[in-house]
């Protein structure tokens, strides 16, 4: 993984899908500028998990972007996905690293410095740091401040991706925090154009993370 690959992390949610399926939205994120795709699926059987990670592996690599998986090693390792994306309820990242192949990506959430610095020691290659700003997707998240995530980012030497309610309207209050990147959800999926909407935040993006 190359920290540029954090800079437009498009995280999924079937919830957008209808005029479009997942994997012409993904393709659609992707054509934008999607610079790292994570698969997230929460109803889907560990089966159905990975025949569709499987399908949309492909489609990144023709993109030349990383696929992660959320959660799940075992769809990750089966699939072959590139990596895995785990939260404080999952599988530790140090546990991980024992069951998989070197080169395998491991991404971690972390909302203090205290997480974000046993998960670095542990063996995580990014943080996922949130939520910072209010968001409808996860409607249980806890919030971070700004100054919360600043200080994460000064805290570790892994790469840190902003998560939570970022959009076009508020990424550059990011700016000078010293994140790699940010992640989204619904401002990508959930947009009337996902195309228009991941080259807009790419844009947004590379200025906010720019020193």
């Amino acid at each position: 993984m190359r920290k540029d690959d954090l800079l437009l992390y498009a995280v999924t949610d079937r919830r957008w899908t209808g005029r479009q399926t997942l994997p012409e939205q993904i393709e659609a994120a992707l054509q934008g500028g999607a610079t790292m795709i994570q698969l997230r699926e929460k109803d889907l059987s560990e089966e159905q998990f990975t025949a569709e990670a499987i399908r949309v592996r492909a489609l990144c690599r023709r993109y030349g972007v990383p696929l992660i998986i959320n959660d799940s090693v075992d769809v990750a390792l089966n699939s072959g996905a590139d990596g895995v994306h785990v939260g404080a309820e999952d599988m530790p990242p140090g546990k991980i690293r024992r069951l998989v192949p070197a080169g395998f990506i491991i991404g971690a959430t972390a909302k203090t410095v205290e997480q974000a610095r046993d998960a670095q020691a542990a063996g995580a290659d990014y943080l996922g740091v949130g939520a910072v700003f209010p968001t409808s997707t996860k409607k249980n998240a806890l919030g971070i401040t700004i100054g919360t995530l600043r200080e994460i980012c000064e805290s570790v030497a892994i790469p840190v991706v902003a998560i939570g309610g970022v959009s076009p309207e508020n990424v550059l209050r990011l700016k000078g925090c010293g994140m790699a990147g940010i992640a989204v959800v619904s401002a990508v999926f959930g947009a009337p154009d996902i195309r228009a909407a991941a080259a807009e935040l790419k844009k947004l993006a590379r200025e906010a993370v720019a020193p």
